[in-house]
């Protein structure tokens, strides 16, 4: 008796999960405003920064740059990397240990650094700063060369 119950179980599980991937597929596809990255400006205009992002971001901050709620903040529209594009490079180089407040959002799950060079951190920073119609201008590499990278 427990096994049926069991198995009807499980196919019930899988088959809501099933609808609520379709179901969220549907709606960004739907969404005339969200940009995925193949046709963002910023790909062709940062193909380096694109790479990078799409290596070692994506899996957090996803591919609209709108992160997970609760858990991974967005990259889009965010007023806290837009007020410190420093400290935004800084983050990318060293990582991040300390809770930030994000559009009124605090997130507290730590940032492992995810790049080497002063190079790399700037190039995905440019590219965050101006993927998914964001605005945000650019960082030079000279404004950033005192970060010192701490491992």
């Amino acid at each position: 008796m427990k096994k049926p119950v069991i198995l009807l179980l499980m196919i019930t599980l899988i088959s809501v999960g099933s609808i609520a991937i379709i179901n969220a597929k549907a709606n960004v596809s739907n969404n005339s405003s969200a940009i995925s990255m193949q046709d963002d400006p910023a790909d062709a205009k940062f193909p380096k920064g694109a790479k990078i992002y799409k290596e070692k971001c994506v899996a957090c901050h996803q591919t609209t740059g709108m992160g997970v709620p609760n858990a991974f903040p967005p990259l889009k529209d965010a007023d806290y990397l837009f007020a410190d594009k420093k400290r935004a490079v800084r983050q990318v180089l060293n990582g991040n240990n300390t809770p930030i407040t994000v559009n009124g959002a605090t997130y507290t799950i730590p940032m492992p650094p995810q790049v080497d060079t002063h190079e790399d951190a700037v190039a995905v920073i440019n590219y965050v700063l101006n993927a998914w119609g964001n605005d945000g201008g650019t960082i030079k590499l000279e404004d950033v060369k005192d970060i010192k990278i701490v491992r």
